[in-house]
């Protein structure tokens, strides 16, 4: 039986030059890069290089780039670092803006955001799946500190206009965040 999969916008095997240029952390090369045994060094050295290759990917200092186990809990750490440093620092700031259709791991952490006291406008989507930058700016209050849009969805495949997104967000002095874990593909 022949297989096939339309799943890609959620999900897709690894290109084998990612594989090739994995494969000896993954069996050979495993050693703690915390560590002060020369393995250990030989893979901090790596990812050292692998922090500035991502960072020319998406022009940022290699400093601002940080490895997590996967896109939620990159997702988790965005989302509730921002929320936790507005209530830290008694900013007054408790309102974030994201859409209805983003994934679970920044719903879900909305939601439980939501019972630690913050705000949440959920955007709708239209028929493609696409914010609507009206109402996006209609929600803005005072108080808002975050939006978080993703940039291409994991179920539709829908490609958000992050770029306006952003300059609204920059306008209004607000953090935005975007999920690019889908969209992210070198040039």
């Amino acid at each position: 039986m022949k297989i096939r999969y339309f799943d890609n916008a959620a999900t897709t095997r690894v290109k084998r030059e990612v594989l090739e240029e994995m494969f000896p952390y993954l069996s050979t090369e495993y050693g703690n890069p915390s560590s002060i045994y020369g393995l250990g060094r030989k893979n901090k050295k790596a990812i050292k290089n692998a922090r500035q290759k991502v960072a020319r990917l998406i022009n940022c200092k290699p400093e601002e780039i940080f490895f997590t186990s996967c896109g939620s809990e990159s997702d988790n750490m965005a989302l509730k670092g921002l929320a936790k440093f507005q209530k830290f620092n008694n900013t007054g700031k408790k309102h974030i803006i994201t859409s209805k259709i983003e994934h679970p791991a920044i719903l879900n952490t909305c939601h439980d955001l939501e019972k630690e006291g913050f705000d949440v406008t959920y955007l709708n989507v239209d028929k493609e799946g696409i914010v609507n930058l009206d109402e996006l700016v209609s929600s803005i209050t005072d108080k808002t500190f975050l939006i978080s849009i993703m940039f291409a969805n994991n179920e539709i495949g829908t490609i958000e206009p992050i770029e306006k997104i952003a300059k609204i967000a920059k306008a209004y002095n607000i953090t935005f965040h975007t999920d690019a874990v889908q969209a992210i593909r070198q040039y």
